[in-house]
């Protein structure tokens, strides 16, 4: 017990060194992003007695976590209503910083012949009780740089929302993403 220990400067060094190479892998750890529908905006109807095709405005709230930029290319989001495909959404290309947040405003058509043809007893009573399931899906691709390496990255996003018909207004929401990240 009376032993003395000689500190030694170099064994804490690189004990520090260790911790914080531990600490930067563990946070340069790819998560995966979120997104968050806000609202919806009716921005036009196209009658086509009795058929009536709708444009949207969705504004989304989207968080990238990851400590690196990235960088994202155009792509089109699926809207599905009772398992079929009633429309569409642009998602145009663009970037993000490193932890930040950001508000995408997405053109979407809804194509009212497939909703009427196929769909219209469900939909007339999804609007009588004021509430209608939608699913959305969409793939995103881009690259994520961290200074001078470039890597491809997908995120798949599942969306399954609860909206009033008649106000647009969005009663709930389930979203699904996850991130694969291409090293090679």
């Amino acid at each position: 017990m009376g032993k003395k220990v000689k500190w030694n400067w170099t064994s804490a060094l690189v004990g520090a060194a260790t911790a914080t190479a531990a600490v930067a892998l563990i946070s340069a750890k790819p998560k995966d992003p979120t997104f968050h529908l806000i609202k919806i905006n009716l921005s036009s109807f196209k009658l086509k007695f009795p058929i009536i095709d709708t444009d949207l405005i969705l504004t989304v709230h989207v968080t990238n976590p990851n400590i690196v930029p990235i960088h994202y290319s155009s792509t089109i989001m699926s809207i599905f209503y009772d398992g079929s495909l009633i429309g569409s959404a642009q998602v145009e290309a663009g970037s993000q910083r490193s932890k930040s947040c950001q508000t995408l405003e997405l053109t979407a058509r809804l194509n009212g012949v497939e909703l009427m043809t196929r769909h219209a007893a469900k939909f007339f009573g999804d609007v009588a009780k004021r509430e209608m399931v939608l699913d959305a899906r969409v793939d995103i691709g881009g690259t994520a740089s961290l200074l001078w390496w470039g890597h491809r990255f997908n995120v798949h996003v599942d969306s399954h929302i609860t909206v009033d018909p008649v106000f647009l207004d969005i009663i709930d929401q389930e979203n699904k993403s996850s991130l694969e990240v291409f090293l090679a």
